[in-house]
């Protein structure tokens, strides 16, 4: 094998037994298996009988644990679940090592039809926000309302910021950092990380922290990690080549269901800038911009993404309500986060 080649991926009948993921208060796992891909689906049992499914898809090097402070708040209107992408969090790699966007969507449809569940309010983060768009487009049947946390669609223009993650693709680039950080503790990759995707790292308790610092170590010891890093970011930056209809903004324009688009200020990884871009494709869209939020706004500031998903669940399920720009005060204060002291927002809509 050359030092340009990723490492292969071996059978996941003979990877090591992983440690076991940290499982919220009032949260529970259960293991899918799909054509292709055994898939860890993190879920809250709902408040009451009856309420609407949701799922939710993790960004690149995520997994369905970024989603638990969300999914915490609204467990009184919808019954979610969050999937592990294949190769990410407790799922092992994919049985053909396919990490491409349309792979990942592939599992999420198959998880999806697997479940019973659909149509689902369908939520995405990053990485899973491209996937789930192209899983709107290509099977509206099983998407109720569409909910994009700095989606990662193509940019003409990438940040200087973004740029180290995007060489991942680059084959022999994911082997190489792992030499050069070799002697990086958990700890420093940790801060790494949320300088990254937090707009005010410091804004992360000391018990966050602990956990991050723990799931960390933990995904160190899977000897795929990188692999599935790597192929993964790679799968995204061939997604961006692709035009015509397979394309991720024309796929965007052909997403029916009702959408909620939540852009952060200070993100350095998905450019604020392409947030009026993507209120314009995502017909009938709704566009939450938060100054002081970085890239994982539904971590930073769970309360305001879970206020802006109710008024969009509000606007989708009454023919009554009305389009037009609206500012928060005028829905009910969203209220702070908890452990961020509260942004603050601004919400247009815009009509298809």
């Amino acid at each position: 094998m050359s030092s340009t080649e990723l490492p292969s991926v071996p059978p996941t009948s003979v990877l090591p037994e992983p440690a076991a993921v940290r499982v919220a208060e009032g949260e529970r796992l259960r293991s899918v298996r799909v054509p292709g891909a055994t898939l860890t689906v993190r879920f809250r049992p709902p408040a009451r009988d009856g309420l609407p499914p949701a799922f939710h898809v993790h960004g690149l090097g995520g997994s369905s644990l970024n989603w638990s402070p969300l999914m915490a708040l609204l467990d009184d209107v919808v019954h979610s679940e969050a999937v592990d992408l294949p190769g990410f969090g407790d799922s092992p790699p994919p049985d053909d090592g396919d990490y491409s966007i349309t792979a990942h969507a592939r599992a999420v449809i198959r998880c999806l039809e697997a479940s019973g569940r659909g149509p689902v309010h369908l939520f995405g983060n990053s990485l899973g926000g491209a996937v789930v768009t192209r899983v709107a487009a290509v099977r509206p049947d099983l998407v109720r309302t569409l909910t994009l946390v700095s989606p990662a669609l193509p940019e003409l223009r990438v940040q200087r910021t973004a740029v180290p993650t995007g060489l991942l693709a680059v084959p022999g680039v994911a082997p190489l950092f792992t030499r050069l950080t070799r002697e990086w503790t958990a700890e420093q990759r940790v801060r790494g990380v949320l300088n990254l995707c937090y707009g005010d790292p410091s804004q992360v308790t000391p018990e966050g922290f602990r956990h991050a610092v723990q799931e960390m170590e933990r995904r160190q010891r899977l000897p795929y990690f990188w692999d599935a890093m790597a192929r993964s970011a790679r799968g995204l930056v061939s997604a961006y080549m692709l035009g015509g209809q397979h394309g991720l903004w024309r796929q965007a324009e052909r997403v029916l269901a009702p959408t909620l688009l939540v852009y952060g200020g200070r993100d350095q990884l998905v450019g604020f800038r392409m947030a009026q871009r993507a209120a314009r494709a995502f017909r009938g869209s709704r566009l939450v911009t938060l100054p002081d939020a970085g890239h994982v706004a539904m971590m930073e500031y769970p309360e305001t993404v879970a206020s802006a998903f109710r008024e969009l669940l509000r606007h989708a399920t009454d023919p009554a309500a009305e389009g037009g720009t609206v500012q928060p005060d005028a829905q009910g204060d969203p209220g702070p986060s908890a452990d961020t002291g509260g942004p603050t927002a601004t919400t247009e809509t815009t009509r298809g």
